[in-house]
């Protein structure tokens, strides 16, 4: 039997965000948080295309917004608290109701950060999203699923919200995935399980806690059940 390998999805990330880096409309927004939402791993490889808006979410959304009205497609880090909670009204009002190409990718979801305490905790953020217009919402059960949402999310020409990129490692819970965003397919393998996000629907294939059942049950030959909220 195969060793089992365990990756943070914030680990795919950052490595997503770096393959995308050879398209020079890719540009990538952090509010000091680069080494901990893994944007640091882009900032390496392209530090021309990467802004440290510092401790300030509201601010970095509203740049986020202004850079995407010039044509760039735009990656907005932080923590999920910050990015949907403290910086709500900007990203309600600067990037959704103009409909403006600008990716949140929300780290250290839910209480996956509980060691920073309830201020850093956030289970609401996908409720938030929700009800926000235009703003489509991507919640990764694993690694290969976060890997394949990012390079999915840069071709969707509106807002997109990406929760759940967590800090710790998360085995694998389905090897092969295809994706589907509007009209762009993003296949990770011939033999693919086919998701479908459409605006403003919250597809979830699993959440990242329940990524071990869900890989036995995998293992047992057992039906997974792709569910839109």
């Amino acid at each position: 039997m195969a060793d089992v390998i365990k990756c943070a999805t914030r680990d795919a990330y950052g490595n997503a965000l770096k393959a995308l880096g050879q398209r020079e409309d890719i540009l990538v927004l952090d509010a000091d948080l680069a080494k901990a939402t893994k944007t640091g791993v882009f900032k390496k490889e392209y530090p021309d295309r990467f802004i440290d808006c510092g401790i300030a979410e509201c601010n970095m959304m509203g740049v986020a917004a202004g850079l995407a009205t010039t044509g760039y497609t735009v990656f907005a880090s932080s923590f999920a608290m910050f990015s949907a909670g403290r910086a709500y009204e900007q990203v309600r009002n600067s990037i959704a109701y103009p409909n403006l190409n600008v990716k949140i990718g929300a780290t250290h979801a839910g209480i996956s950060v509980g060691e920073d305490g309830a201020s850093h905790q956030c289970c609401e953020d996908i409720a938030l999203m929700r009800v926000v217009p235009n703003m489509t919402i991507i919640n990764p059960a694993d690694d290969i699923e976060a890997y394949q949402a990012v390079l999915a999310a840069a071709d969707h020409p509106a807002g997109i919200a990406l929760f759940g990129c967590l800090t710790g490692l998360v085995t694998a819970v389905i090897p092969f995935l295809a994706y589907t965003l509007g009209l762009r397919t993003v296949e990770a393998s011939k033999a693919g399980i086919l998701a479908t996000i459409e605006p403003m629907v919250a597809t979830l294939v699993g959440i990242a806690v329940f990524s071990e059942l869900l890989t036995l049950l995998s293992g047992l030959g057992m039906i997974m059940i792709l569910a839109a909220v």
